[in-house]
């Protein structure tokens, strides 16, 4: 069943088109991921998707609803974690919980409850009491998706849940997530993450510059990588024309990536490793490692997008 279906969703800023006719639909009980570099389109459509900025076309439908006419109604099913904290500095963990649920007209005695069981949950009810500008990068994204649960929503939207903390606590959030899922909550994340992607969702779409490449089952995707043999030589030396002449000499295979000191190469059938590393040897170019790359989902993003991973990389790590 889809909880979600997206037809031709468009999304303009003057004469800059962010999102250009993208279509997609979200399986209900799945964790569904939009992966892609920063700029993609991402957090454009999470955002035409829980009425924060109304398309500029195309259509939503979320758990039958019309999700542009009827954005109240879809509001009242749905969680929002953007992917920085919407919460307040000065109340406590737990205040701000209290204060979440009352938005979605829970009775006192009954928010007060779930605001407990939330911080149980996440591990934070040693510092419910605590103010929210008092905790640290992981425990702010930790209450800041308890707040987005707190009213037990039918579909939970997840703007780059793990950017920016540390490496526990998003293992953590990871953890949370998926059981979120098992416990029968759809979730829709966006993310520029490979880990979080292969670890978490069912399906990824990867967008790139406001279009959607592909979508597919993540085991698929990994299954596809997997046919493909990669090896990778470091050598002592490696010059252009070393690297024209490599081409010339061995014609049916590709060469992905090529750094100063690493030649990279791939092909749909088994590599044997002598002929490159004699070619290279005789080519003054002495191989100091080889070795084979089991493809991983990072090999396929590249492959799909075009992106290299070390821009995303340099994303995650804050750079420009």
């Amino acid at each position: 069943m889809h909880i979600i279906e997206v037809t031709q969703l468009q999304k303009h800023f003057g004469d800059f088109k962010a999102v250009k006719g993208i279509d997609f639909f979200v399986e209900q009980d799945e964790v569904f991921g939009f992966l892609g570099p920063n700029g993609a389109g991402k957090t454009t459509t999470i955002n035409m998707l829980t009425g924060l900025a109304r398309p500029t076309a195309g259509t939503i439908q979320i758990a039958g609803h019309d999700g542009i006419r009827e954005i109240k109604k879809v509001q009242r099913i749905i969680g929002i974690v953007p992917d920085e904290s919407n919460l307040y500095d000065d109340m406590s963990g737990y205040e701000n919980l209290v204060f979440c649920a009352s938005l979605y007209g829970i009775k006192k005695q009954e928010r007060e409850k779930r605001a407990r069981q939330l911080l149980k949950q996440f591990t934070l009810d040693d510092t419910g009491s605590r103010p929210f500008k008092a905790y640290s990068k992981g425990m702010k994204r930790k209450l800041t998706i308890a707040a987005g649960i707190i009213h037990n929503p039918t579909i939970l939207f997840l703007d780059e849940p793990t950017t920016g903390i540390d490496v526990e606590s998003a293992r953590q959030i990871r953890t949370m997530i998926r059981s979120l899922n098992n416990q029968g909550t759809t979730i829709f994340l966006t993310t520029h993450y490979i880990e979080d992607a292969e670890r978490l969702c069912d399906r990824i779409g990867f967008i790139v510059e406001g279009r959607i490449i592909k979508v597919e089952e993540t085991q698929s995707l990994l299954q596809e990588a997997q046919r493909e043999h990669i090896v990778e030589f470091k050598v002592e030396h490696l010059d252009e024309g070393v690297i024209q002449e490599f081409l010339q000499s061995f014609n049916q295979i590709q060469v992905p990536r090529i750094s100063d000191q690493t030649i990279r190469i791939s092909s749909g059938r088994p590599i044997e490793l002598m002929p490159y590393m004699e070619f290279l040897t005789s080519h003054n170019s002495k191989v100091l490692e080889a070795k084979l790359v089991h493809p991983s989902l990072e090999e396929v993003f590249v492959h799909i997008t075009g992106v290299e991973i070390d821009r995303l990389k340099k994303e995650k790590e804050g750079k420009k």
